[in-house]
């Protein structure tokens, strides 16, 4: 799928700190992991991906990422922020990745990222919810009312064929929100040297070959699956896998 999958997104300083929890490298079974989704998703597509990770032993829960109207990403870092806890590994998909540094630096933690196929806001500064020329593309899809069709039907329905397979298609389709373009509109302000905090990138594919070479130049902990967006919907045990691998890393 093309790069237009992606979304472009201040609480307390994220002061630079390399390390988290050492209960977490010692004991594993203190280690919970909360799923930060993209609000254009269902929750319910992380739902295997939670499964497969306690398989693995690491305690699962999906953050929701419902938005009633009004609502905008603030409001899911407030909300987020409240389910992060000693031993918490954040683990962003897509679009949450501009909003998981906020989510650990208002949650008062040193809580890990792992970054899943993720996009990443810049080192330091603002940024907004999407670039210009993706923002104009939006506004092209959007009502006059200014809401956006659900995701999936963003592009062609053979566009999405090796993203989500006709199996699941309908069930994520008939679950899938509709976002205004306020959302998008969002501008964010990322917590001082969160870069240097605990992070790891998981790439499927290389939609987000950019991100990925952010995640080596700082030098975190990075996974290569192939894959689609979607890997973890259609391959929740194999990137499972990998998550708990770079966890491991993490606390090396």
């Amino acid at each position: 799928m093309a790069r237009s999958t992606r979304q472009r997104p201040g609480p307390p300083a994220d002061g630079p700190v390399r390390s988290y929890d050492r209960r977490m490298a010692t004991d594993p079974a203190a280690r919970t992991v909360l799923l930060l989704p993209s609000p254009l998703l269902p929750d319910s597509v992380h739902d295997g991906l939670r499964d497969a990770l306690d398989h693995r032993g690491l305690g699962a829960s999906v953050a929701p990422a419902g938005l009633d109207a009004g609502q905008g990403a603030l409001d899911l870092v407030r909300r987020w922020a409240r389910l992060v806890g000693p031993g918490t590994v954040l683990v962003a998909h897509s679009n949450a990745g501009y909003l998981a540094p906020l989510v650990r630096a208002a949650g008062g933690a040193t809580a890990p990222v792992v970054f899943m196929d993720a996009a990443l806001p810049p080192a330091a500064g603002s940024c907004a919810l999407a670039p210009a020329p993706f923002r104009a593309w939006l506004g092209e899809l959007a009502d006059a009312e200014g809401q956006l069709p659900p995701w999936t039907r963003w592009w062609p329905r053979s566009d999405l064929d090796e993203v989500l397979p006709a199996d699941l298609f309908a069930a994520v389709d008939a679950q899938c929100p509709r976002l205004s373009l306020d959302y998008v509109d969002t501008v964010v302000t990322v917590p001082p040297g969160w870069v240097e905090r605990p992070n790891a990138y998981i790439a499927f594919g290389d939609t987000y070959a950019d991100e990925r070479a952010v995640a080596v130049r700082h030098d975190w902990p990075v996974a290569d699956l192939a894959g689609s967006h979607l890997a973890f919907v259609t391959e929740p045990a194999v990137v499972a896998t990998a998550i708990a691998s770079l966890v491991e890393r993490l606390g090396a």
